[in-house]
């Protein structure tokens, strides 16, 4: 799981009101807002049909994602933020000094050990939502006080350069993008945004990424689909935002959720499956599902070591270093430029 219009001025620092300024500040570049009705129009054209996975993540969507990653389940964040514990003053030696960049920082929850181990951290945190990049700001500049910290609310996405600011002047970029984000892109476009992220680092930026790798396909169904049904409730969520943000009508009792592996692409693929033939009024317009048509909410690809580093080969990443958990279930990648 995610655009500025110009380049980032220095002086453009936004914070919202609060009881106590935040310490660390935020910049804001005003992203603009996304063509929700034009996306879903061409999301419900394709087929099959299928919407930005972004769309999941409104305040409700986030609210239930977060409660996935504490179903026993989805293991994925827990064997990743274990992973940066154990390892951090390893990656922290081969990342070197400069600047710490978080590409979709979120909740900022998995930089701490990186902020602990590195000898002289400064942290930027990019993120669409600047309500989330105040809170979690704010929460790590009390947890590392002498930490340099700055929020930039943006598309990192749409961005010609990061932000004229002194923390991004005069010292390496070191680009962070945990969680196995990428898999949510299908290649063409998973390739486009490991050239951004070399573009927007410059020369000499190096890259730490999470890749979530392949598992036998019953865990892999089960993460998607946990037994206390919350990916399913993630996945009708989206049902009830096209509801009320794109004047739908969607009937949720007439969908299932299903998670289902799908070993051609290498990915797990989401979708709500239709139980009827039926008609649904959205966007302005009528769209027809047959019965068992699939809208997919959301892809995710797992990559074993070899394929990710052809594909990060692709945009002119070259891999130094890679540390995983004891399983084999995950890796972090440590991506230097090839050239």
């Amino acid at each position: 799981m995610r655009g500025a219009t110009g380049a980032a001025e220095a002086g453009a620092v936004a914070v919202a009101a609060t009881a106590e300024p935040l310490a660390a500040p935020l910049l804001d570049l005003h992203p603009a807002p996304a063509d929700t009705r034009q996306l879903v129009i061409e999301g419900l054209s394709r087929s099959p049909k299928q919407l930005p996975a972004w769309f999941l993540y409104d305040a409700e969507g986030s609210r239930l994602f977060d409660l996935i990653c504490q179903q026993p389940e989805y293991s994925l964040t827990a064997t990743e933020t274990a992973l940066l514990e154990q390892q951090a003053p390893a990656i922290a030696a081969a990342l070197g000094s400069g600047t710490l960049v978080e590409f979709g920082a979120g909740s900022a929850r998995k930089v701490a050990p990186l902020l602990q181990a590195l000898a002289e951290p400064a942290y930027v945190a990019l993120d669409i939502s600047a309500e989330h990049l105040q809170t979690a700001c704010a929460r790590l500049q009390g947890q590392f006080p002498q930490v340099p910290i700055l929020g930039v609310c943006c598309d990192y996405s749409q961005l010609e350069q990061l932000p004229v600011h002194p923390l991004l002047r005069g010292s390496a970029h070191l680009g962070f993008f945990p969680g196995s984000s990428l898999g949510n892109f299908e290649p063409a476009a998973a390739q486009a945004l490991l050239l951004q992220f070399r573009r927007l680092l410059g020369p000499g930026g190096r890259l730490l990424i999470g890749i979530d790798q392949p598992k036998a396909v019953a865990r892999l169904e089960a993460a998607y689909n946990d037994a206390a049904g919350v990916s399913a409730a993630f996945a009708f969520n989206l049902l009830a935002r096209l509801n009320r943000d794109l004047w739908g009508d969607f009937d949720p009792t007439a969908f299932r959720y299903r998670a289902r592996w799908v070993p051609e692409a290498s990915w797990i693929e989401m979708a709500l499956v239709s139980l009827r033939p039926q008609q649904v009024q959205l966007a302005g317009r009528r769209w027809s599902f047959a019965e068992g048509e699939a809208l997919i909410t959301e892809t995710s690809a797992k990559y074993s070591p070899e394929a990710f580093l052809k594909l990060a080969a692709t945009a002119g990443w070259r891999g130094e270093k890679r540390w995983s958990d004891p399983a084999e279930d995950l890796s972090l990648h440590l991506l230097v430029q090839a050239n």
